[in-house]
């Protein structure tokens, strides 16, 4: 490709077999109607059926495709930092390949970012076509959860269909089960401008759901984990440390009262190592030097971290192309 897309459609996937070639068709037929230049970047999630050979076969055809293939399934946070490495658009759009998502959406997202209003939309679901206990009510309760926290104040932090600025993409690291707190990664990288976009969503036409009841205590952990990072990532001697430094205090406090009590109060009492009260103090002790040697290897790790993530993958990109990673 030797000229910069307009739009770039990075699209994770997980089995998807029978949508791929139904969403593909879908999206070209709208985006050439609305004759905006764009790429279609595929990332295999380590799929076991047959959808890396129509991505292969469909990249022959059409050099606006491109595809990556991860040799085993990593998660959908893994495959998206993939795809934004290897895109090369003015604008990034992101959607499930399910066929929920829909591609008409694609050139109002564009025109959003385009017009430099935002740095980032997210995608509201306002009407699901879900179950109503499995998905719809966990989800409510997830994002006012992430509002709560995050202090964004978007409807529907997990919606698929995402628009961004390319600068947005190429600096927010997205890793672990992070996909779900994009907005709040931009946000803590410095993106203010994200704002919301009432999308349609579809019922599913093939397959099911790659993600079962535990994405909801796994997206609260990682929401509590965002926060402490936000609050505590750069200095974890503050919280650790004052913790540590708390207990270290009131355990050396406590064996300093029990000495004072056997030596001038009760010299014929039991000895202080057959107290209960002394064995909490040594417990509490030992627990504040192992919060504060926490918080002190930490600040270590900080200093000396790397933050470049490498994953076994195969690309399968056209000659010629840019963004190999």
């Amino acid at each position: 490709m030797t000229k910069q897309p307009k739009l770039s459609i990075v699209i994770p996937f997980l089995d998807e077999e029978a949508s791929l070639p139904e969403l593909y068709a879908w999206i070209v037929r709208v985006l050439d109607k609305a004759e905006l230049s764009f790429e279609i970047i595929f990332i295999d999630d380590g799929s076991t059926d047959n959808a890396w050979d129509w991505v292969s076969a469909t990249i022959a055809q059409d050099k606006r495709i491109r595809g990556i293939r991860f040799l085993r399934n990593y998660g959908k946070s893994q495959a998206l930092h993939a795809g934004f490495l290897a895109c090369t658009g003015e604008v990034v759009c992101t959607m499930d390949a399910d066929l929920q998502d829909s591609p008409e959406e694609l050139p109002e997202l564009y025109q959003l970012i385009n017009q430099g209003d935002y740095d980032m939309i997210s995608g509201w679901k306002k009407k699901r076509y879900d179950s109503i206990l499995l998905k719809n009510i966990p989800s409510k309760i997830f994002n006012w959860a992430a509002r709560l926290v995050s202090g964004i104040k978007l409807h529907d932090f997990n919606c698929g269909l995402k628009a961004y600025r390319s600068d947005v993409i190429k600096t927010v690291e997205v890793y672990g089960e992070m996909h779900r707190y994009i907005p709040v990664l931009a946000k803590q990288a410095g993106f203010r401008k994200i704002g919301e976009k009432v999308v349609q969503h579809q019922k599913r036409k093939f397959g099911h759901s790659k993600f079962g009841a535990d994405r909801f205590i796994k997206g609260f952990l990682d929401l509590i984990t965002l926060w402490f990072l936000h609050r505590f990532g750069r200095r974890p001697m503050y919280f650790f440390g004052l913790i540590g430094s708390i207990m270290l205090i009131m355990g050396f406090s406590f064996s300093i009262y029990l000495g004072i009590d056997k030596i001038f109060v009760n010299p014929a009492g039991r000895l202080i190592a057959d107290r209960p009260q002394f064995y909490v103090a040594l417990t509490t002790m030992i627990l504040g030097s192992q919060f504060f040697l926490a918080g002190f290897l930490g600040e270590i790790v900080i200093r000396n971290r790397d933050h470049k993530t490498r994953y076994k993958i195969k690309e399968h990109l056209p000659p010629n192309s840019k963004g190999n990673m």
